[in-house]
């Protein structure tokens, strides 16, 4: 595979969305047959993806399959779902079911949206592509809401913020050094929770509603799955963590309350600010998450999952902790990414370290202006230049809001400036309507509680 641009410390980077490019070109000339990959979630909704490829059978299976996989795991972790339906190649609706079986190589991809969704999880077969699932989305409006006296809070994996905010001003805001990541007691993070929250409510006469952006993902304000409690035993997730942000909202009276995926929150606060939608947001903090506001301005209920999309299709590629997958997100948007990149820019880091000290280690070279550190975050940029056009293929995206602490300082507009750079150089249509913002200093590190504080209605404006 052969690249214009290519990051300088990540040499073997093979990027999807150039492999798609390649596959679906070379289809759309000669292949006669199609395939359309759905998934299916919660209230009966529905997305698809629609494939070129050659017919089963004509010693294309292989490449068919491999691409196939990609899109579908894509699929899954953009959307969200309980189920695979195939619709077209049967060949690759078998490989998919074997993959996704239990002790198979999406094994954990499998279980884990079982347990989101709370429904065995299943790949099924639709026959023809005329049997193809027709699409069922359904966004809707969140956020914006500005009256009265707003909790916002924001949970990351390194500090937690929280900002008071009365009818749109933010009065009061913190960020507080946390470990939730390598706790077992989930009492360690709902005091942590309920400490940020009152002191937020202490600067204000009252509180009317709280909005909470938390990596994770979030059903009816229940924490289905968070990286946050990655050490807590499923039993005490169960009995504590799943209501732990109403819990902690009870403390507070019978106020409404809003949880999102911080990503989401993300892209709401780039569409508060530039009035606009087709949003996405992704925060390069502990994870990379992801967020996306639609063209009506909606959040639309996706997963947004984006540390699970692959976006590398080199097989050597760094392999996540969590499903066991290589090339995903996680392990590029991250501050695992540039903890990845270290060794190779000449910086050490003690192992004693937290992640969030090590990213802390990278960041004063890079403030000394470290030849290396700039590498790590060019690389950074060409990563994220590639995984847009990929990114793209499943979300109409116009603006693009990066947020987050590998973001911060110096290192952020050297990401921004690379992506830009792979976007002109090999997707020039693209690179004319996606912008990419970078919002200032204080914005990237607290302006997701503020967004956050917007989430819910309050009770006077729900009695409109």
């Amino acid at each position: 595979m052969h690249l214009r641009v290519t990051p300088p410390l990540d040499p073997g980077f093979a990027p999807l969305s150039v492999a798609w490019r390649a596959f679906h070109d070379a289809r759309e000339k000669t292949a006669q047959a199609r395939t359309t990959l759905a998934v299916e979630r919660s209230r009966g909704q529905i997305s698809t993806f629609d494939m070129l490829m050659y017919p089963d059978g004509t010693g294309h299976d292989r490449e068919n399959y491999a691409m196939a996989e990609r899109v579908a795991k894509t699929l899954l972790w953009a959307r969200g779902g309980f189920k695979i339906i195939v619709a077209g190649s049967r060949a690759v609706y078998e490989g998919l079911k074997d993959a996704y079986r239990e002790g198979g190589a999406r094994a954990f991809d499998a279980a884990f949206m079982a347990r989101v969704y709370e429904h065995p999880f299943e790949v099924a077969y639709a026959g023809g592509v005329e049997n193809a699932p027709t699409a069922r989305e359904d966004a809707s409006p969140i956020g914006r809401h500005l009256d009265g006296c707003r909790i916002g809070f924001d949970a990351g994996g390194s500090d937690r913020k929280v900002s008071a905010v009365i009818d749109g001003q933010a009065v009061y805001s913190e960020e507080v050094v946390w470990h939730p990541k390598v706790q077992t007691d989930p009492e360690y993070h709902y005091r942590g929770i309920l400490e940020a929250m009152k002191t937020a409510a202490s600067h204000m006469p009252r509180v009317d509603a709280i909005g909470v952006s938390s990596a994770g993902i979030y059903i009816d304000n229940r924490i289905m799955a968070a990286s946050l409690f990655l050490k807590v035993s499923d039993e005490d997730f169960e009995r504590r963590v799943k209501n732990m942000y109403i819990d902690a909202a009870r403390q507070f009276g019978d106020v409404p309350l809003e949880v999102a995926n911080d990503g989401d929150v993300t892209a709401l606060a780039g569409a508060m600010e530039l009035n606009d939608g087709n949003v996405m947001g992704i925060a390069m903090g502990t994870s990379e998450a992801g967020g996306f506001v639609d063209g009506a301005g909606n959040i639309t209920g996706w997963l947004n999952e984006l540390a699970f999309v692959p976006v590398d299709a080199n097989p050597d590629a760094m392999r996540d902790e969590w499903s066991g997958d290589t090339g995903c997100g996680v392990k590029y948007f991250s501050q695992d990414g540039v903890i990845k990149l270290a060794p190779a820019a000449g910086i050490a880091l003690d192992e004693s370290l937290s992640p969030g000290e090590k990213l802390k280690v990278v960041q004063a070279h890079m403030a000394q202006g470290h030849e290396g550190a700039r590498k790590i975050y060019a690389s950074i940029g060409v990563y994220l230049g590639y995984a847009l056009p990929w990114y793209a293929l499943f979300y109409d995206i116009r603006h693009l809001l990066l947020m987050g602490r590998v973001t911060s300082g110096q290192g952020g507009q050297i990401v921004v400036d690379n992506a830009r750079h792979v976007l002109q150089t090999e997707f020039p249509e693209l690179a004319e309507r996606l912008t990419i913002h970078l919002p200032d200093e204080n914005s990237r590190r607290v302006g997701q509680s503020v967004a956050a504080a917007s989430l819910p209605a309050s009770r006077r404006e729900s009695q409109r």
